[in-house]
């Protein structure tokens, strides 16, 4: 049963407004915009333990190759073991530098040139990148969005299973937030078994649900490979880090070769330690980040229903990643994203970039400090506000 957050006094720091600016910063730096919301990092301090972990290492002068050494795979093991009661195995993890490089390594290693891959839209973007530049072509299981809600088109599934050697999976799912039942996921285990399809499950977004929510992982399977990493849930993705993870050890050996031909499988120099400083010692700063999250979703849920009803917010379990329903402007995300751009300096992802099934929605990024999200709301706000006078 679901929780209310309990903001009570507060250990971390997640109110000051950093300035990111002229740091080299995707989010901040790559474009010339007042509030982006958009790119999924966070604006908040890293956790004590990671930053004091970086501070030591970079202490030793020499910064050449670096290992992935056994205590970084026992840190996972650890973490999912107390947090998922999910067992893992050393000699089912393979280092890597990041999801969605393993994710293209798999795609070559797994798959042949023009074959069709089956995700379900609206779905993480770069999931359409990665198939279609590794010259293979994207199949989509359109989610149905019924009563504020998104679930699986099973018999759609079933159908297009048949046709493909590999499927996407992503839990929770970006861009709506959804965790899947265990049900759920039990149903797309029996219907990959029956068509003889592999499953990768990305699951970077998974500790990052609502207070007294858990996600479910997948469970293992021989034809189930889960990606994780820490870089949504610590905010440390500029190390590029994560692992792959199967208990069938022939897919293992084939994604190892794979990723190490594509040069996707070296060590960063302070990844070994941020890792091992977000698992073994940042948990309490998670679960502290995890109620302001879920405050943040409470006050854009307010404002749109008090401010602006003609946006409406869809309900869902997990990220710090909204999902606006504005089907009542009548006009395309694209189109709706830019006007916000140029008329007030707001970035929020238009839904098309997930799927043409997303037009009708922007997706928003909340994980900021409250006065940087009142302020991008007041833009959003006055966006609306002019788009509708111009209309």
């Amino acid at each position: 049963m679901r929780k209310e957050s309990t903001m009570k006094s507060t250990k971390y720091d997640f109110e000051s407004v950093i300035d990111r600016n002229n740091t080299n910063c995707v989010k901040w730096d790559m474009f010339d915009d007042d509030i982006p919301m958009w790119v999924a990092d966070m604006d908040f301090k890293v956790a004590p333990p990671i930053q004091d972990a970086i501070l030591r290492r970079a202490n030793h002068p020499v910064y050449g190759y670096t290992i992935a050494p056994d205590e970084l795979f026992e840190a996972y093991i650890n973490w999912w073991d107390s947090r998922y009661n999910l067992k893992m195995s050393r000699e089912d993890m393979a280092y890597s530098i990041g999801v969605m490089p393993s994710i293209s390594s798999m795609i070559r290693c797994l798959t042949d040139v023009g074959d069709e891959i089956l995700i379900q839209s609206p779905v993480y973007h770069v999931f359409f990148y990665v198939i279609e530049e590794n010259d293979r072509k994207v199949l989509e299981n359109e989610l149905i969005y019924e009563n504020d809600e998104y679930k699986i088109d099973f018999d759609d599934l079933d159908e297009k299973l048949s046709k493909v050697k590999l499927m996407i999976l992503c839990n929770p799912h970006n861009p709506i937030g959804k965790i899947w039942s265990e049900s759920d996921l039990a149903r797309i285990a029996e219907l990959c078994k029956k068509h003889d399809v592999i499953l990768i499950s990305d699951e970077i977004h998974c500790d990052l649900t609502d207070p007294g929510l858990k996600y479910n992982p997948f469970r293992d399977g021989d034809n189930v490979i889960r990606c994780l990493s820490p870089s949504k849930s610590f905010n440390v993705a500029g190390f590029q880090s994560s692992i792959v993870q199967t208990t069938n050890s022939e897919l293992l050996e084939k994604i190892k070769t794979q990723m190490h031909v594509d040069n996707s499988d070296a060590c960063n120099v302070f990844a070994a330690n941020v890792v091992m400083a977000a698992y073994n010692e940042s948990g309490e700063w998670l679960d502290e980040l995890r109620n302001v999250l879920f405050k943040n979703k409470q006050i854009v849920g307010d404002y749109l229903e008090s401010d602006l009803p003609v946006i409406k917010l869809v309900p869902s379990d997990a990220t710090y990643l909204l999902w606006l329903d504005c089907s009542a402007l009548n006009v395309s995300s694209k189109v709706l994203s830019e006007f916000l751009r140029t008329n007030q300096g707001l970035f929020l992802s238009a839904g098309s970039d997930f799927g043409q099934c997303g037009d009708n929605f922007l997706r928003m990024n909340i994980a900021c400090p409250e006065k940087l999200l009142n302020e991008g709301l007041g833009r959003l706000k006055a966006g609306v506000t002019a788009l509708t006078i111009i209309k």
